[in-house]
């Protein structure tokens, strides 16, 4: 299940869209998203306009990583929570399935221990959604990046390919 693109179906993301609004509502956290390891938004809350999702996204990919990194050089097979905190925003970091990230960002309004406790119940409920999602998605896999060759890929980034 490493692989992502079966998340990339419309129902599971308004389901996940859903459930992650759900969660910030009920831990009384600023805003709250899911992301790929590949770093890509899944899935957001409402109230993340006031963040750069996008680069927020890329950055805690490449904070998993390392951080996986640093737990096979500890001989641990992951560390799947990180938490950061700020003097007045604080980042939550949880891995799902070593497939997707939630990320919560919250602030003094609410605490540590609430974000935590829902946090739990939000991945429990997400695994199994996930779990029985990815088997109905197995026998009918819909890869959107699946026609792009990364030859194709490459050429977008190869400065002689846009000069013609």
């Amino acid at each position: 299940m490493s692989d992502s693109s079966w998340i990339y179906n419309e129902k599971i993301i308004k389901r996940l869209e859903k459930e992650v609004e759900l969660l910030k509502n009920e831990s009384g956290a600023t805003a709250a998203f899911l992301v790929d390891k590949n770093g890509q938004p899944v899935a957001t809350s409402t109230s993340v306009s006031e963040y750069d999702t996008t680069s927020i996204a890329a950055l805690v990919a490449g904070n998993v990583a390392a951080t996986d990194g640093l737990a096979k050089l500890l001989g641990e097979k992951e560390f799947s929570l990180l938490f950061h905190e700020g003097e007045n925003e604080h980042v939550h970091i949880s891995l799902i399935f070593n497939v997707i990230i939630l990320v919560v960002i919250f602030d003094e309004s609410t605490s540590l221990g609430l974000i935590r406790l829902r946090v739990k119940k939000f991945i429990t409920k997400i695994e199994e959604f996930l779990r029985s999602s990815f088997q109905d998605t197995d026998n009918d896999p819909k890869n959107i990046f699946g026609d792009i060759t990364d030859d194709e890929i490459e050429g977008l980034f190869d400065p002689k390919e846009s000069e013609q």
